[in-house]
């Protein structure tokens, strides 16, 4: 899960850096695309990514060990990824949207992606408190990273 939260995190950034790029070339409607942001970072967030979680959280739960390193999604997954990658590249270097829509939907989106991969972060053993038997994430990331303890 710690793959996947990397992931999705790393993914989500790079997309709200697409999205601020646009909306400091766009001139007004300050309100209107923040409100518009909010309602994409909603709308993926329960209605898509929350879901997504849930499931691909379940199916690498029950994996355990056995997981290989990119299988944090099914097939079904990486088909919505690449379709999505695709659409997206497609509709900026085409111009098929205008960056008044461009930039709340990508602020929008990316801020469902970042908070989908800290979920998988914060579910995984990576993270687990009870893992250690201290009562501190710190340690056991401290204990990951430095190979102590």
């Amino acid at each position: 899960m710690v793959v996947a939260g990397i992931v999705w995190t790393v993914v989500g950034v790079n997309i709200l850096r697409i999205g601020i790029d646009c909306w400091v070339q766009v001139s007004g409607g300050f309100v209107l695309m923040l409100l518009g942001a909010v309602a994409v970072f909603a709308a993926f967030h329960y209605m898509v990514f929350s879901r997504m979680f849930h499931k691909h959280k379940r199916r690498i739960s029950q994996k355990g060990d056995s997981n290989c390193l990119m299988g944090f999604f099914d097939a079904r997954g990486w088909i919505i990824m690449a379709f999505m990658i695709t659409l997206g590249v497609s509709i900026r270097r085409y111009e098929l949207m205008p960056l008044w829509f461009i930039a709340p939907f990508y602020t929008g989106l990316s801020s469902a992606l970042v908070l989908t991969g800290i979920r998988f972060l914060f579910s995984s053993k990576f993270w687990s408190r009870k893992s250690v038997g201290v009562n501190s994430c710190r340690v056991r990331l401290f204990s990951r990273v430095c190979g102590a303890w």
